[in-house]
């Protein structure tokens, strides 16, 4: 059913949280799993190149250590229309991506609620 499971990735808590999940629907679906990270330009963690390589190799890691091997993208932008992007040149059938508890109602949309409009596919956030 999910030939493609797209997961993008930070260096937050809910990262390893959300790791779980995609890591069980890719193995129940033999599943290709692709981890994506963006490097953003503002001033900020994720605006460090060499922290996201490490954190995508971190990821690789521990996803090839559970017996599932998967891809590592890493970009430069603006995360949700990066997300978008990539899920569409994949061909993904889901996006499997974490929230930081931020109400999906708020008047600063998170990313997850930016990806859910933008996605070319469903999007599985995990609260």
């Amino acid at each position: 059913m999910f030939n493609t499971v797209l997961f993008p990735i930070d260096q937050s808590r809910q990262t390893m949280d959300t790791a779980a999940v995609a890591l069980k629907l890719a193995q129940q679906h033999g599943s290709r799993l692709v981890v994506l990270s963006v490097v953003e330009a503002e001033e900020g963690v994720m605006h460090d190149a060499a922290a996201v390589a490490r954190l995508l190799e971190q990821a690789r890691g521990h996803f090839e250590q559970a017996g599932v091997a998967c891809e590592v993208i890493e970009r430069e932008g603006r995360p949700a229309f990066v997300i978008g992007d990539v899920a569409d040149e994949i061909n993904a059938d889901l996006i499997v991506m974490g929230t930081r508890g931020l109400s999906l109602e708020a008047d600063q949309p998170s990313t997850a609620s930016r990806v859910i409009q933008l996605a070319p596919c469903p999007v599985l956030v995990v609260p």
